[in-house]
């Protein structure tokens, strides 16, 4: 009866401590892909402009590749630390999540209970 109702705290415990780690997580996917979208869509735009003014003046393809560039290196500033702090987080929780059952454990053993 012990180790249930131990057990039952540690899961609540723990589901509370990763409350938030999937949000953080999909965050660092999302940024990725945006500023992936970003690079995309700036070059769709060059390659139109080319298409319709065929060899163009650098002036004009510039605005699209530029775009390519800020969207990528944006997604990426939000997504690099974002995937660190995920990382680093859920590297806490696993660590306390050890802790708590080596404690749980230690206090059945004292209590001399199963």
């Amino acid at each position: 009866m012990v180790r249930e109702k131990m057990e039952e705290v540690g899961r609540r415990e723990l589901s509370f401590l990763e409350r938030y780690l999937n949000v953080i997580g999909t965050i660092a996917s999302i940024a990725t892909l945006l500023g992936l979208l970003g690079t995309v869509t700036g070059m769709i735009k060059t390659f139109n402009v080319l298409a319709a003014k065929g060899v163009a003046e650098p002036g004009d393809v510039a605005g699209g590749i530029s775009e390519a560039l800020i969207t990528t290196a944006a997604g990426l500033i939000v997504a690099i630390p974002s995937l660190v702090m995920y990382h680093y987080l859920r590297s806490k929780v696993r660590a306390l999540a050890l802790e708590l059952e080596e404690v749980a454990l230690k206090l059945l053993d004292f209590l001399g209970k199963d």
